[in-house]
């Protein structure tokens, strides 16, 4: 393993986590707010601690896969310790492992909290709250290489580790050059957003905050009924984008790059048809609880975009609507957005070339001789990818039955154990019964907590880089 190199790529994280913290402080200018003192004490004690370990620059740079998964793995787990810092030393949340679990929940864009009501929290909280979300959305280590070249041609393997999807490819020769397209596509959509938000009944920090957390698909709102006290526009607004961010970004540069054919791929095909199938069948499913046809189909798709998306945001506490509405929503929290984007889950790409591949063993059992190859979009898929996607599902059943288990120690219903692994190992938020829309994880043990903040990093990298920083076997030699 490349200490050095590690060490070093750990500082400069730590050096922009202090410049993330001045979104916070400003917002604390404008409101005069005392807490602006403690996120520039944090951000000076981030920055030192950064500039002091890169100051011993890597003699080599090349990095092993290995290293970009224990790289990666050992960023989030500083990046949520040191950005629970703001929480716990204002007392906004007491107890450290509470103020873990809300900053992991924020960075992996997951959006479940222990807070009761986040209203009486100060601005530049929230603020902070809602921007780890931008900030975790595309990922740091991205953010990061779009900025600094950090390991030369060996850094796509920190792309790969973090980046969602059962492959990741560069959009153009360079890595550094596609972290820059990314993020601005990723920058240029949330503006936009943002734009629509303010114009409506959103106040600009209201806009800004819902924007950000939309953009990252998180979750986290600045009031206590989430999305369900603004206006039909504004829930329209978030809705198409919710939907727009679970979109691979890899299908908005095709489309900037003129080729509508190939952005227009079977990822995209499936999820959008999902999401319509999903809409029309919960609205004909609750369509006896709501007015209007158009006040149903709002809201049928909100809660569709916002967890197949994996945002987690709420116009209406879901947990009412009749068993196939939720049975559907519980489905859809598994399928997640497409590979490539901010959003979380299994993803699309996935479950097809899962489908893809059985239906092809299926044929393969009846027709022994018949040599039959798994296509996606019309080119062939790699063994390599087939076989890291049967790893991938069967480490993530194993992670959900393990996770359920130790919480079912707490003592609290199948439903609400079940549905709070799937929202924190998909990156979801919102669960059922007692993790419901209109309730919080505070009803959980330290332990479960524990367990629920390794789900939700897990499920943010992808299990792998998680899984392999706890295997004994990578750290020798």
């Amino acid at each position: 393993m490349n200490i050095r190199m590690t060490v070093y790529i750990l500082g400069l994280l730590m050096m922009f986590e202090a410049v993330f913290m001045a979104v916070p402080s400003v917002t604390a200018v404008i409101y005069h707010e005392q807490q602006l003192w403690l996120f520039a004490a944090i951000a000076l004690f981030c920055l030192i601690c950064g500039w002091l370990m890169t100051l011993a620059k890597p003699e080599r740079k090349n990095l092993s896969a290995r290293d970009g998964f224990l790289i990666v793995a050992l960023s989030w787990i500083v990046l949520s310790v040191f950005g629970a810092l703001p929480f716990y030393i204002s007392g906004c949340i007491p107890h450290f492992v509470d103020a873990l679990f809300e900053s992991v929940s924020g960075f992996t864009t997951t959006g479940a909290s222990i807070l009761h009501e986040v209203e009486s929290l100060p601005r530049c909280m929230l603020m902070w709250r809602s921007f780890t979300h931008w900030v975790g959305g595309m990922g740091v280590l991205v953010f990061i290489m779009a900025f600094l070249p950090i390991s030369g041609g060996q850094n796509m393997y920190l792309m790969k580790a973090e980046s969602p999807g059962p492959s990741v490819s560069k959009l153009v020769p360079r890595v550094r050059t596609t972290a820059i397209w990314l993020y601005g596509i990723y920058f240029v959509l949330t503006l936009i957003e943002f734009i629509l938000l303010a114009f409506g009944d959103m106040s600009v920090f209201d806009a800004l905050n819902i924007a950000v957390a939309t953009a990252g698909t998180g979750g986290f709102a600045v009031t206590n009924a989430s999305m369900g006290s603004y206006t039909p526009y504004s829930q329209v607004v978030v809705t198409v984008f919710m939907i727009l961010f679970s979109i691979n970004f890899t299908s908005y540069f095709l489309l900037l790059k003129k080729k509508p054919k190939e952005s227009f791929n079977t990822e995209v095909k499936v999820f959008l048809g999902i999401v319509t199938f999903a809409i029309v069948t919960i609205s004909l499913d609750i369509r006896h609880m709501y007015r209007t046809v158009s006040e149903t189909v709002r809201h049928a798709a909100f809660t569709v975009g916002s967890l197949i998306s994996t945002t987690g945001f709420g116009t209406e506490d879901f947990d009412r609507w009749p068993s196939y509405a939720r049975t559907l929503l519980v489905m859809l929290m598994f399928i997640g957005a497409c590979a490539g984007s901010t959003g979380g889950g299994i993803k699309v790409s996935r479950i097809v070339i899962f489908f893809k591949n059985m239906h092809n063993e299926l044929r393969v059992m009846t027709h022994p001789r018949q040599v039959k190859k798994v296509k996606m979009d019309g080119r062939q898929v790699e063994g390599e990818v087939i076989r890291t996607i049967h790893v991938y599902l069967a480490c993530y059943l194993l992670t959900c039955v393990v996770s359920i288990l130790i919480l079912s120690l707490d003592g609290h219903d199948l439903t609400t154990n079940f549905t709070a692994v799937v929202a924190t190992l998909n990156n979801i938020g919102p669960g059922l019964n007692l993790v419901g829309p209109t309730s919080n994880y505070d009803v959980f043990s330290t332990c479960s907590k524990c367990v629920l903040i390794f789900d939700m990093l897990a499920g943010r990298l992808e299990l792998f880089p998680i899984i392999l920083l706890l295997s004994p076997a990578t750290w020798k030699k």
